[in-house]
């Protein structure tokens, strides 16, 4: 099966398809659109007000919570984007699932879940008009919404490449089929039919995506033959996560360790894990104090997990495809780029049947990305930008009416900026880039907030923007000048990605000098205006005495060890 397979993926060649799909594989796409669409239609019932609609109710189980915290990010970026990553730099690409999720996961609940849940806030950015003001809730509103439409794209994109090389669907069709999908569903039922069908996805994607590694690692012949293939294929160290990040040549990244530890672990991966509204989101709909900080926690250990389903996929491309991938905007006749290896090794493996639950997985994986963005970007376009600014004193039926108009507005803006993805080398570089600009920055605002309670209104607004605008600055003088590079990462061996780090990082400093600058010698809010919203007057409690078992610092000291155990494993 497994060379019959292979030989189907070289005839894309000519052929502009992977494969066939066999009846059953179709029943099972067919099924599973047909059951998101119903949980939609069904779940309509329950929206029937905007705290329904932009917050299911908050009334979700940690682990709904948690299933769903983690399937919000589970979309394109994952299952494509890190695939191909690991295609480009091996085994180094874990590094944005473990030192990049871990701490920040176990923070987020255990420090900065009890502030985003007593202050009864509907969105990150409302977090920050209590604390800051109107003003820096709108500069951050605006460019989430910003933000968010053009992540969605990724997962546009990345499903109708699939359905492009798979199906041989005709590209821009793919896009319009997934986008009015998505579009049904969410605007029926909100964040309902969101959660829901995360939760779904997420067990489809462990299910479907699964069977590439096991046939994969069968075929290589275990770990130590995949590692004997790496080596036979490709030059430098594609197989451990510290022992090359001594310098940034020694490589295939071109990253020093300060760029993943600070760069990564400090600012990218706090900035999104505890500011960005798509996955914030779903803890604050939590049942209860609890239950919200225990969600992060809980996505934590099963975010350790995910390498098996999108970084060996990888590293088995390099080490068994029979042709060589290239950056996706040096595509030509005949050949393939890096985020195509995940269908390309999908092709490989699956036969009839297992092919169908593969694609529905990717499937399931695309539209949990894209239904986690839209319906994030209808809760900060309806409570931080229409509400205040645009039409204060609306009734909360027509709140809910125009976060469902939203919802239509943000796919189709999303179809739009879909294309964009095309003109970068990969699907990570476009949304590496993309937090950069807009998390880092909005990252540090919140957490100083939340821990200083001298920062005052015009110094968040000022950091805030100034870390923002440092962001797009050194991206626009790296692009026009490349040599640029070696100033941002400060060393002249640096590679593109390190550019995303560093420029991170840089941001995130510039944020805070100006934040506590300003801070210094501008006026603070009045303590009593902080109640609930910065450390030492949080007055937010777990509601019930529980044993140890069942509470968040016993799961993070637990996710702790394994997060301890896999670097010494793959050091």
């Amino acid at each position: 099966m497994i060379l019959a397979n292979m030989v189907a993926a070289v005839e894309l060649q000519s052929t502009g398809r992977l494969i066939s799909l066999s009846a059953p594989d179709l029943i099972i796409i067919v099924a599973y659109f047909a059951m998101v669409l119903g949980i939609g239609f069904y779940l309509k019932r329950y929206a029937t007000t905007s705290d329904d609609f932009f917050m299911a109710g908050r009334d979700m189980t940690a682990w709904v919570a948690g299933l769903s915290f983690l399937s919000a990010n589970l979309g394109a970026l994952e299952l494509m984007g890190w695939a191909a990553a690991a295609y480009q730099y091996g085994i180094l690409a874990t590094h944005f699932y473990w030192i990049a999720a871990f701490p920040s996961m176990v923070f987020l609940g255990l420090v900065m879940m009890p502030f985003y849940y007593a202050s009864n806030t509907h969105s990150v950015p409302g977090y920050l008009q209590l604390r800051y003001g109107e003003a820096t809730r709108t500069l951050s509103g605006i460019s989430f919404a910003v933000m968010t439409v053009l992540m969605s794209g990724i997962n546009m994109y990345a499903m109708a490449l699939v359905m492009q090389l798979v199906l041989g669907w005709n590209f821009h069709f793919s896009i319009w089929v997934s986008s009015l999908t998505v579009a049904i569903y969410v605007t029926l039922g909100g964040l309902y039919s969101a959660i829901f069908n995360e939760v779904l996805q997420f067990f489809l994607i462990w299910f479907g995506a699964l069977s590439i590694p096991i046939l994969g690692m069968i075929e290589a012949g275990g770990w130590n033959g995949l590692v004997a293939k790496i080596h036979e294929r490709v030059q430098g160290d594609y197989v451990h996560l510290w022992a090359p990040m001594s310098t940034f040549s020694g490589n295939p990244m071109g990253v020093h360790w300060t760029g993943i530890v600070f760069g990564l672990g400090g600012v990218i991966a706090f900035g999104y894990w505890t500011t960005d509204f798509l996955v914030v989101q779903r803890a604050m709909a939590a049942k209860d104090l609890r239950s919200a900080r225990l969600a992060p926690i809980i996505a934590s250990y099963f975010k350790m997990l995910v390498p098996a389903i999108v970084i060996l996929p990888g590293l088995l491309g390099i080490a068994v495809l029979p042709f060589k991938l290239v950056p996706a905007n040096t595509v030509g006749m005949g050949l393939h780029s890096y985020n195509e290896v995940l269908p390309l090794m999908l092709a490989r493996y699956c036969g009839p049947g297992l092919l169908g639950l593969g694609v529905t997985a990717l499937i399931a994986g695309f539209m949990s990305g894209m239904a986690g963005n839209v319906s994030a970007f209808a809760t900060v376009w309806t409570y931080d930008i229409y509400q205040p600014h645009i039409y204060k004193h609306g009734s909360d039926k027509h709140y809910l009416l125009v976060g469902r108009w939203c919802t239509i507005l943000g796919v189709i803006a999303s179809i739009g900026t879909a294309y964009l993805v095309t003109h970068f080398r990969s699907i990570m570089d476009y949304m590496q880039a993309l937090v950069s600009f807009f998390i880092a920055p909005l990252g540090a605002t919140v957490i100083i907030g939340m821990l200083w309670k001298r920062a005052t209104p015009k110094g968040g607004f000022w950091g805030l923007l100034a870390g923002t605008l440092s962001s797009v600055g050194m991206y626009a003088v790296v692009t026009i000048h490349p040599d640029a590079l070696r100033y941002v990462a400060l060393s002249a061996q640096a590679k593109p990605i390190a550019d995303d780090l560093y420029r991170a990082l840089w941001s995130c400093i510039i944020c805070i000098v100006v934040t506590v600058g300003v801070s210094l010698f501008t006026e603070p809010k009045p303590i009593a205006e902080l109640k609930n919203l910065v450390m030492g007057h949080l007055s937010a409690t777990d509601e019930e005495a529980v044993p140890l078992y069942k509470r968040p610092i016993f799961w993070a000291v637990g996710v702790a060890v394994l997060f301890a155990t896999l670097q010494i494993v793959f050091w």
